[in-house]
């Protein structure tokens, strides 16, 4: 039996004791309305997709109940728009930004010069090699190793499957396929390894036939999903792992007569990867916690610019747990996200 690597619940425990030590400190008397001596921060995304809305929603919460400014943003073209964003931010005087680094390699020296100039963070997917403060999120080996756990789940025998993403360049996007792949193929657990999409992927009765990506392209995401099916007929499994790619599989397979015919697993917590679970047309889908990375980014940045640094872990990562939701979870799950939503 392949070991879970589910958080413990002391890790757990701890991140909620850190949220509210935040909030107690954070939150003045009651009455204090906003006002322009307020610090502030501002949370940057890597794109446009429906997963950050719960993200905003927990800026928006954090921000009123921290008295604090804080923007939120989301960039719609890519590395040069976000660095725009950023850019413009810092010229604005905003005193701690929390970004998901859309290509951290090459960003860099870029996000060097940001956190010299401000609080720097991210949250999502992490820049390691800069200079930033901490990461907020989910361990996304682990979350990757628990797809691929879900994947066995739908084709214990073993078959071919086909992965769709965004982009590779992001450290989120790596880690998730290749903890997948190393469950799947019965490897040692090794966030370091990396199998490049070209090569031959397969053992222990699995092969990864392909590996897609599509920029936040939504036309070309349907587009990888029609091809993979016309270049393999044979296929057992697709797997999506941003949030938009399971939508965009369920799409094409109910428009080529395939849905229900290959089995599909998600990642995040799109309604419709929620709708298609009921359905039993997903098996299931990993989930982190978008409204928590919105939130705790922005009580973060508090506390650090109130000179608290003790909210940093060691090891500079506060982990927001992952979880697979199935046919039995998503009703209860689904019911939590639009509380968290006002709705």
């Amino acid at each position: 039996m392949v070991e879970r690597f589910y958080p413990s619940a002391p890790e757990v425990i701890l991140m909620r004791y850190v949220m509210l030590l935040l909030l107690l400190v954070g939150c003045g008397g009651p009455g204090q309305s906003t006002t322009s001596a307020e610090p502030k921060v501002a949370f940057v995304t890597n794109g446009v997709a429906d997963f950050w809305i719960l993200a905003g929603k927990g800026v928006e919460d954090a921000s009123a109940d921290l008295k604090i400014e804080a923007s939120f943003h989301m960039p719609p073209d890519g590395l040069s728009d976000q660095k725009r964003i950023i850019e413009d931010l810092l010229v604005k005087g905003v005193q701690g930004i929390a970004v998901s680094p859309i290509d951290p390699a090459n960003q860099t020296p870029f996000l060097n010069e940001v956190a010299s100039r401000t609080k720097l963070i991210t949250h999502d997917s992490d820049a390691p090699d800069s200079q930033r403060l901490c990461f907020v999120g989910v361990d996304n080996y682990e979350a990757g190793w628990m797809c691929g756990e879900v994947v066995k789940e739908a084709i214990p025998s073993g078959g071919r499957i086909a992965v769709f993403v965004g982009r590779l360049e992001q450290e989120n996007a790596r880690l998730r396929r290749q903890g997948m792949i190393d469950y799947l193929l019965g490897r040692e657990a090794d966030p370091t390894r990396y199998d490049e999409p070209g090569e031959k992927i397969s053992g222990n009765g699995y092969e990864i036939v392909a590996t897609l990506t599509d920029q936040f392209d939504m036309a070309k995401g349907k587009a990888n999903v029609e091809d993979t099916l016309s270049a393999y007929g044979d296929l057992d499994c697709m797997v999506g792992l941003f949030a938009y790619n399971t939508p965009l599989i369920l799409e094409a397979l109910g428009q080529s007569g395939k849905l229900g015919k290959i089995k599909v697993v998600g990642f995040d917590e799109d309604e419709r990867t929620l709708d298609g679970i009921r359905a039993g047309t997903v098996h299931a889908t990993v989930v982190q916690d978008p409204y928590e990375y919105g939130a705790l980014s922005i009580a973060v940045l508090k506390s650090l610019l109130s000179g608290d640094n003790t909210v940093i872990p060691p090891g500079g990562h506060l982990k927001v747990p992952a979880k697979v939701i199935g046919k039995d979870q998503v009703d209860e799950f689904q019911k939590d996200m639009l509380k968290k939503l006002g709705k």
